[in-house]
């Protein structure tokens, strides 16, 4: 069994007004620095530090490895969801538009223009996650972003895709689920460290 826990970065200066996706030059904010380092402390000697390569979620889990002692490793399973046209562009310019509407209304379903869809990124995750089921390695602390860190949820609880707004995850929240060759269990959703 490999416990691993889903981090989301911490908060950034954009994080409700633009969809950022994996647009370069999007740092943590002084909030996020603070949420970075609660998490370093919340977390008891994780083996291995893994990250999505955006820069968010590189700056919170440096935090992590640094505090631990620990290498950081990236791992572009961990990736935000491409967004493709989308990523970027502030949230007033995307609520006009009929695709931006149907992404909300059905992840299930729909797709980014140019990007990826919510299956997808699951399917990647997944394979990851697998990865890890047959190593007991301790405690993995894995960096990534909320949509992708919901889709393991969803995947873990057997719910459909469509059920990605039905819980949180938070910046600066953990989520932990362990990996064994029979599957996945979900032990904590969204449990935010205090800073």
């Amino acid at each position: 069994m490999t416990l691993i826990h889903l981090i989301r970065h911490g908060t950034h200066d954009l994080v409700s007004r633009r969809l950022c996706g994996r647009a370069p030059g999007v740092g943590l904010g002084e909030a996020g620095r603070r949420q970075a380092e609660a998490l370093a402390r919340a977390l008891t000697n994780p083996s291995r530090v893994v990250t999505s390569p955006v820069e968010r979620a590189r700056q919170t889990a440096a935090v992590i490895a640094a505090a631990h002692a620990r290498p950081l490793e990236e791992e572009t399973a961990l990736n935000e969801i491409d967004f493709g046209a989308w990523t970027g562009r502030d949230f007033a310019e995307l609520d006009p538009l009929p695709e931006w509407r149907r992404w909300n209304a059905r992840r299930d379903q729909a797709r980014p223009p140019d990007g990826e869809t919510m299956l997808e990124v699951q399917i990647r995750l997944s394979r990851w996650l697998e990865s890890l089921a047959t190593t007991d390695v301790g405690p993995v602390a894995a960096v990534s972003h909320a949509d992708v860190i919901k889709s393991v949820v969803a995947l873990t609880l057997g719910l459909s895709l469509q059920a990605h707004d039905r819980f949180e995850v938070s910046p600066g929240s953990v989520t932990t689920v362990s990996a064994t060759p029979e599957g996945l269990t979900l032990l904590r959703l969204n449990e935010v460290p205090h800073v």
